[in-house]
């Protein structure tokens, strides 16, 4: 018995130190799996990062529009407009697509439907430019070569592979989306850097909740409901004065 166990612990210790010496390239550089799946953590990071060029900044999406109107004035109204925001409106539908493209859905059928879902063309231009612009820096950067789409499906296609578990890759996406509007009404309303940091934390359950549930949707289960939102983005185009594209 004692030997029998002896073995089994010896097997065991095998199977260990070839799972952790199991080996992948990226780059060029050989590395064990569990670096790999570093690396992923560290590339997604980066792609979602404010300062990877999307040119993310320059869009509010109509946020600048109801803050104009007065319906966004501090913390307490801004976190009420991004909750609804990621929980029935483009939050939710660029969430909903990079499930989709991440758990196998046709690219070119999300792509289709991306624009297909826009409600107007400035949200149309706004997720169509950023994903643009991700592809071209991806493509530089010796990434897999994707088509020119709407910015979750070009997410999508790119983290296909990554080590990642896909609910917490749009975690970030959401989290990186929701951060760039944090910083706009940070430039707008004024609000304090503090304050839009307090409301992005708040927003974090949020987030979390979202990216869980649209792992479970489907074509027949999405739904939108951000009415406010979509005629708020449909009278951005008209104003004199803005300082973001959408």
């Amino acid at each position: 018995m004692a030997v029998m166990i002896m073995l089994i612990l010896r097997c065991l210790m095998m199977v260990t130190t070839m799972n952790s010496t199991t080996t992948t390239t990226y780059m060029g550089i050989t590395m064990t799996k569990a670096q790999a799946s570093t690396i992923d953590l560290l590339r997604l990071t980066q792609w979602l990062s404010p300062s990877f060029p999307l040119g993310a900044f320059a869009y509010s999406h109509a946020l600048e529009l109801v803050m104009s109107d007065g319906a966004v004035t501090d913390a307490d109204t801004l976190e009420d407009w991004l909750k609804m925001t990621l929980q029935v409106g483009g939050g939710k539908v660029d969430a909903w697509l990079l499930s989709q493209v991440l758990t196998g859905a046709d690219a070119d059928d999300m792509a289709q439907m991306a624009e297909a879902l826009a409600g107007t063309r400035e949200r149309w231009m706004e997720a169509y430019d950023q994903g643009a612009a991700f592809v071209r820096t991806v493509l530089a950067m010796g990434g897999t070569d994707i088509t020119a789409c709407a910015l979750p499906v070009a997410v999508g296609q790119a983290a296909r592979g990554m080590d990642v578990a896909p609910e917490a890759i749009i975690s970030l996406y959401l989290h990186s989306f929701t951060a760039n509007l944090v910083s706009a009404a940070v430039r707008f309303v004024p609000l304090g850097q503090s304050a839009g940091q307090t409301v992005l934390a708040r927003l974090h359950p949020v987030i979390e909740a979202q990216a869980a549930a649209v792992l479970e949707a489907t074509n027949s289960t999405l739904t939108t409901s951000a009415f406010a939102a979509d005629l708020s983005a449909a009278r951005h185009e008209d104003m004199e004065v803005r300082l973001f594209k959408s």
